[in-house]
């Protein structure tokens, strides 16, 4: 594709853990990509790999305070003013379960004011802009529901120490729908479900990066709940591909699901992950982290149908390639050297 030609997408929260492989797809796609993060969860080692690709532009900012894209000098060879930006995709909130309790206003803030901030942009260049959403919008799992459709409605207690999260992002999808009402912007929502691999950051209440660690240190896995946890857990690819997808289906419906429909007890997981490292490592269990609760499974026969999505990375698969990243990394992830 001449030069050009290239889309203009955005990317808030870009250096992230999904935000950076989304990069890494646009790039690989002929698109120019101005990725947003201000570094509150995200690392510019995720990002390293595109700081010397000329269609790459890293802007360090606050999405919470007002900006102006063209008022960015190294975005001039993106000619803004004149091409404009044909895509955001808008994956910028705190999501680590610990973060709940250290970020808490920012993650309230992020999904208000930052969500505002960026959807005025995608009014005033008419851009088609998606939001990353979330699983926890249809509220803890519930008996006699196994598999979440699109219509459940959901329900999240608004007044609990997680609420700043779970609340927020019902908050801006509401934000996304009413400004697809008023301006008639293009929007898509994407729900996802709990998803994993390479570039999870450790010691944040997402275990799984927590238990390659502690398998390849030969201590033992610790489980922060009892032997029955159960969780859906998709690859970070298949989440790429599917946002991918979302953003360029052209039918009526606009939210919709992304995840395994399959059940998986973190037993399990951790057991498999133990295998795959030969560890000598056993399992232990704690308390559950407060804010760590078991979410339904997601319902993906809409992304099935209208999108012909679905999950493919097996996950032995995917796990073995977090293994392969964690123990590679493992200096720069910890500061320590791998145990003998």
């Amino acid at each position: 594709m001449p030069n050009q030609e290239k889309k203009i997408a955005i990317v808030t929260g870009g250096a992230g853990f999904i935000g950076s492989f989304l990069c890494a797809e646009l790039l690989k796609s002929d698109y120019k990509v101005i990725c947003i993060d201000d570094f509150a969860t995200g690392s510019v080692n995720n990002i390293d790999p595109f700081l010397r690709d000329v269609n790459f532009q890293f802007l360090r900012l606050n999405i919470n305070e007002p900006f102006d894209l063209e008022r960015f000098t190294e975005l001039e060879p993106f000619k803004i003013p004149f091409k404009g930006i044909q895509e955001i995709y808008h994956l910028a909130v705190p999501t680590s379960i610990k973060n709940f309790n250290t970020l808490k206003e920012k993650t309230l803030l992020t999904s208000s004011v930052g969500t505002r901030n960026i959807l005025d942009l995608a009014v005033k260049y008419k851009a088609k802009i998606l939001l990353s959403s979330s699983s926890v919008v249809y509220g803890p799992r519930k008996d006699d529901m196994k598999f979440l459709k699109e219509n459940e409605i959901g329900c999240v207690d608004h007044l609990t120490p997680r609420a700043c999260y779970d609340e927020g992002r019902r908050f801006a999808e509401t934000m996304f729908y009413t400004y697809g009402e008023v301006h008639k912007i293009d929007y898509k929502i994407a729900r996802i479900f709990r998803t994993y691999g390479p570039r999870m950051p450790l010691f944040d209440g997402q275990q799984i990066p927590d238990f390659v660690l502690q398998a390849l240190n030969n201590e033992n896995v610790v489980i922060n709940g009892t032997e029955e946890f159960k969780t859906s857990l998709v690859y970070v690819t298949d989440i790429v591909d599917g946002i991918r997808r979302l953003m360029d289906y052209a039918g009526e419906e606009r939210v919709m699901n992304f995840g395994s429909d399959q059940d998986f007890k973190l037993v399990n997981v951790a057991q498999k992950i133990i295998d795959l490292t030969s560890s000598t490592s056993h399992i232990s269990f704690a308390e559950q982290l407060a804010f760590l609760s078991e979410l339904g499974l997601p319902d993906i026969s809409l992304a099935k149908e209208k999108l012909g999505w679905l999950p493919v990375v097996r996950l032995e698969d995917g796990l073995q390639k977090t293994i392969e990243y964690i123990r590679a990394n493992k200096i720069l992830l910890t500061g320590e050297g791998e145990q003998m």
